[in-house]
């Protein structure tokens, strides 16, 4: 719980988190290394090197050494200057981190040093008010610090962003499976067919083979459904075509009620299977004009005498459905809304992540504690929608969820602003 904060700022995607674990420990190996490095060699190394050079030169600047030039022995460049060529301060590069230590340990240790001056990574300029005068040192760097201190950490660095480019690089081989993984289970839940073959580590490949079988599982029990109640339509007819011709026969009085029974039944089995073909649509998907689409729909229904009207269609650009399916799925939208209603209009709005199809009407509507209810198959809500204008079977609106579904979208219920009555949106994902 202590940690909740820290999700807000942490990758969402699979290749940032791993990215993120990889290069994480390395950083702060390396920042770990680099303190411990500084702290006993550029520190430690370069204190002790330098208060060697704080003796000898101790030894160097007395008077005797002087007369005896022990200085020019040592390697030391000792020369007399005046009070002017003695600099205003201290001088080092910025990045010298050793000359920190240098510096300090040679005022601190060195009677009578005034200034250090290290001008580059090979020489010392050390000022001293000694007991013969005002000098100048002049000796090698590497007597009071290691030499090219810093090539250790330039190594570190780059052969540890080097390793972690190539880390990276086997990284996202090993991670592209999963992604092709998600991508052909995402297409396969809006209902498309993506080609996939499992590879990658064992894990993956496991996980690859049982999206497949299962798969397989769903796409052979559709088809053996669609089959079964093909078989099942065919075995009905029949026996309804019969009894369709013997009413015939009858007279006028008993022949008009038994003629809408079999009617009822007719219908009641079209709407069934025209749900499990909705359900079981195997078609490819097709590139569509979005906004075109939309307007033969509207347009076809108002050429078969239906009061429909189009509303905004907003956005243009292309979008991949089954259009059969979709088509099916408003035109029962559009036909639910005549039943209840006697006037309907149909809009759209296209965006980067959806298609919504908007049907309005002005009937009277599903109260919001019914609407879920109202979506599934072979549900009539008598109380909330007017039963004597149509003799629907409850399927409409089953049948255009199950193909928002398969689209990877959704189908929302809600009351209309503009027209007062039902507000179906048929949202399909791009």
């Amino acid at each position: 719980m202590f940690f909740k904060w820290l999700k807000h700022y942490m990758p969402r995607g699979l290749y940032g988190r791993a990215a993120l674990i990889l290069i994480l420990p390395v950083v702060t190996l390396q920042l770990v290394v680099s303190v411990i490095f500084i702290q006993r060699h550029f520190e430690d190394v370069t204190e002790q090197l330098s208060g060697a050079v704080v003796q000898e030169l101790s030894l160097v600047l007395t008077t005797d050494a002087m007369e005896y030039d022990l200085a020019q022995q040592l390697g030391y460049d000792v020369e007399e200057i005046g009070p002017d060529a003695v600099p205003p301060a201290n001088s080092r590069r910025w990045f010298d981190l050793s000359g920190r230590r240098v510096t300090r340990t040679l005022l601190e240790g060195l009677e009578g040093a005034l200034r250090v001056d290290l001008p580059d990574d090979w020489t010392v300029h050390v000022y001293v008010d000694a007991e013969a005068g005002l000098y100048r040192v002049t000796f090698d760097r590497r007597r009071a610090s290691a030499s090219n201190p810093h090539q250790l950490l330039v190594n570190m660095l780059f052969f540890g962003g080097f390793m972690t480019v190539i880390a990276f690089f086997y990284l996202r081989n090993q991670l592209r499976p999963i992604t092709r993984l998600a991508l052909a289970a995402e297409a396969f839940g809006r209902g498309r067919f993506l080609p996939y073959s499992p590879s990658g580590a064992v894990e993956v490949r496991a996980a690859g083979n049982a999206f497949l079988d299962m798969r397989a599982r769903i796409e052979r029990q559709i088809e053996q459904r669609t089959m079964m109640l093909s078989g099942v339509s065919h075995d009905l007819r029949t026996p309804l075509t019969r009894l369709r011709l013997a009413v015939s026969m009858l007279d006028d009085d008993d022949r008009t009620e038994m003629e809408r029974d079999i009617n009822e039944m007719q219908q009641l089995l079209d709407a069934f299977l025209d749900f499990a073909r909705s359900d079981a649509e195997t078609g490819e998907t097709e590139t569509v004009d979005a906004m075109p689409f939309v307007r033969q729909i509207v347009e076809a229904a108002a050429r078969s005498g239906k009061p429909v009207v189009i509303g905004d269609l907003i956005g243009s650009g292309q979008v991949q459905l089954r259009p059969l399916a979709v088509r099916r799925a408003v035109e029962n939208l559009i036909g639910n809304a005549m039943r209840y209603g006697t006037n309907c209009r149909v809009s759209a709005r296209l965006g980067e992540r959806s298609l919504r199809i908007r049907v309005e009407d002005d009937g009277p509507g599903i109260p919001e504690a019914r609407r879920e209810e109202a979506l599934k198959p072979f549900v009539r809500l008598d109380p909330a929608r007017n039963q004597d204008k149509g003799s629907g079977v409850g399927l409409g609106l089953a049948i255009a969820a199950d193909i928002a579904r398969s689209h990877g979208g959704v189908l929302r219920l809600g009351d209309s602003d503009t027209m007062g009555g039902l507000c179906a949106d048929l949202v399909l994902a791009r």
